[in-house]
């Protein structure tokens, strides 16, 4: 099982921006899909982004097209989130996610909008965005 741990999230004001890390504990990091997914209070879990495994394909969600940004250090293994003319829509608990089995990283991009081929997830970190 691999651990993940989130950190960065925080309050910052509508338009500001936050960065969010996710150190995972994993020594095959590196040939590991990585995602971001967030949870708003009453609402279903949602995909955010996605890295492949040396960070060169990355795919995102409409909502945050544009304004985020995910890079990951293979070196450190880490993923970051950078968050960038936050909404007020923008709130919630941001987790980020590995491959339930890390021979599931040769499946297309596409395959990890959903939740299904994730099996590790972080405890997540709140972000809060004010008016």
């Amino acid at each position: 099982q691999v651990q993940l741990v989130e950190s960065g999230g925080g309050l910052v004001q509508a338009g500001g921006s936050l960065t969010l890390s996710c150190a995972s504990s994993t020594r095959f990091f590196n040939g590991y899909v990585m995602g971001w997914f967030r949870q708003a209070p009453g609402k279903e879990r949602e995909f955010v982004a996605v890295i492949n495994y040396d960070g060169g394909s990355r795919s995102y969600a409409d909502s945050v097209k544009g304004r985020f940004t995910l890079s990951r250090d293979n070196a450190k293994d880490t993923v970051y989130l950078q968050m960038s003319s936050l909404k007020p829509e923008d709130p919630a608990v941001y987790s980020c996610a590995a491959p339930r089995n890390p021979e599931y990283s040769a499946l297309p991009m596409t395959s990890w909008y959903s939740s299904t081929y994730y099996g590790d997830w972080g405890q997540g970190t709140q972000v809060t965005v004010s008016p």
